[in-house]
């Protein structure tokens, strides 16, 4: 494979060994990604979506196809990709700021002390919580923990930040703060991210494009759509937005159309088990 992009996913496919033989999780997903693009994976539960992260992310093998980052060959995880999970997986007996000293610590093997506590400060500044250095996870909230998981990320440097519905766990009001920061440090830093979410307006707000799977089993990319909204992006003048309502109208039918399209081959299945049974019983 040849790299013309940042990041290129060609013809990724991937199969898990179950009882009953190969499930097939995802086939054929081509996806390419300009540096400093930020591409949202949206989707029902069971489409493939963290599966296509954790295939970036290295801690997933592709069987079939694979992933060019820079021009080279993703096999296994590495510093310039970093990962926020939903759980934010923070050391609960190390502070704020030493759980991101220690994500530092293994990346930058060449900085000086007062160079690395720089560092570690600036990152914890970025995402708003210098005033929490010291303190440990049990004492903020979960807004905050996932602000350290962040800043933990970035203070990587790397290349691509995937994000695994960092959001989803919080409350609405905390969400939206969390979402104005990732643009804010989006806009700092250029840094190109792939975000999983199941939130249509968080989606269409942080998103340069916003690529649609189709349900599993053998789940791939059904549309990307391209969202042409001017930066930087304020949520409350997009309220009224008839583009913006346009894009979010685009991916709801997308999402009710799939869904629709699962329920009708569910019961299909359905009927036929039916008439298999009772064809069954006839001949018993």
């Amino acid at each position: 494979m040849t790299a013309k992009h940042h990041l290129e996913l060609t013809q990724v496919g991937i199969d898990f060994p179950t009882p009953k033989g190969p499930f097939t999780a995802l086939t054929d997903v081509n996806l390419k990604i300009q540096k400093g693009e930020f591409i949202s994976l949206i989707g029902h539960s069971g489409c493939g979506k963290s599966t296509v992260l954790n295939i970036i992310a290295g801690l997933h093998k592709a069987t079939k196809g694979g992933v060019i980052l820079d021009g080279h060959e993703v096999n296994e995880p590495g510093p310039e990709r970093a990962v926020v999970f939903q759980n934010h997986s923070l050391l609960p007996w190390l502070t704020a700021y030493k759980n991101v000293e220690l994500a530092v610590r293994q990346t930058s093997k060449g900085r000086s002390k007062a160079e690395m506590r720089d560092w570690v400060e600036h990152n914890l500044e970025l995402v708003h919580m210098s005033h929490a250095v010291d303190k440990l996870p049990a004492e903020i909230s979960g807004g905050m923990k996932q602000r350290v998981g962040i800043a933990r990320a970035l203070a990587m440097e790397p290349k691509v930040l995937l994000m695994d519905e960092p959001f989803g766990a919080l409350d609405a009001l905390t969400r939206a703060h969390l979402q104005d920061s990732i643009m804010e440090i989006h806009a700092d830093l250029g840094n190109t991210v792939v975000m999983i979410t199941h939130d249509v307006d968080e989606a269409v707000l942080l998103s340069d494009r916003i690529v649609m799977m189709t349900n599993g089993p053998s789940a791939t990319i059904g549309e990307i759509l391209d969202i042409e909204l001017q930066r930087p992006r304020d949520r409350l003048a997009l309220a009224d937005n008839p583009q913006y309502n346009h894009y979010r109208h685009e991916v709801l039918t997308f999402l009710y159309e799939k869904q629709r399209k699962v329920e009708s081959v569910a019961e299909h299945r359905k009927k036929a088990q039916g008439k298999t049974k009772a064809n069954d019983a006839s001949v018993a």
